[in-house]
């Protein structure tokens, strides 16, 4: 392996982890990948909000939490939107994917999310990246969410906080990562997101 290999970067040191004992609180969990970005008002206290209301939410437990990074708005032309800080959460859940996303709808409302526009700026967004092993081809919820493997913004983050992690369907995230590499996927090392209390 080259030292210009995409999967040889350091991983930032601010991965944020909970012991699995915690999982006591809930009978038989899934694990989930949830990915959440924000480019209006205050794009990491926004991120933090939403990390904390999917803790809230009875029947959720957030397992760890990646470090932050800017990326350039995926889908527009550069510079029309500001940049957005990305993050990507694990859980453990006894919700089913349907109540799972109808939760991660909610958090986007209660911050104010505003669908006027395919790819539009906006608050937060929550999307469901896996759950479980689930490959699912619902259109309300498409199971793994049918774009991660593509997007560097979501796979350098999810790399961090699970490195053996594997997109259901499509592979390992490392080679997948490797495939996409990191360019416009930059690490805030000065920032950093905290699980809850």
């Amino acid at each position: 392996m080259t030292s210009s290999d995409p999967t040889v970067q350091p991983v930032p040191t601010s991965v944020v982890e909970r012991v699995d004992a915690a999982d006591v609180t809930l009978s038989n969990p899934k694990r989930a990948v949830i990915s959440l970005g924000s480019n209006l008002g205050n794009r990491l206290e926004t991120i933090q909000g939403a990390i904390d209301a999917l803790e809230d939410t009875p029947g959720v437990r957030v397992k760890a939490v990646s470090p932050v990074y800017e990326t350039e708005p995926w889908g527009v032309d550069p510079g029309s939107q500001p940049t957005y800080f990305n993050a990507v959460v694990l859980i453990k859940t006894t919700l089913p994917p349907s109540s799972l996303l109808e939760r991660g709808h909610a958090i986007e409302e209660a911050f104010e999310r505003v669908r006027d526009e395919r790819w539009g700026p906006r608050t937060i967004d929550v999307d469901i990246l896996a759950y479980q092993d689930v490959v699912s081809e619902d259109p309300l919820l498409t199971l793994p969410h049918p774009r991660a493997h593509e997007r560097a913004f979501v796979l350098v983050p999810w790399h961090d906080v699970d490195p053996e992690a594997e997109v259901p369907g499509r592979g390992a995230v490392v080679e997948l990562l490797s495939a996409v590499g990191r360019e416009g996927v930059t690490p805030r090392v000065d920032l950093e997101l905290r699980l809850p209390e």
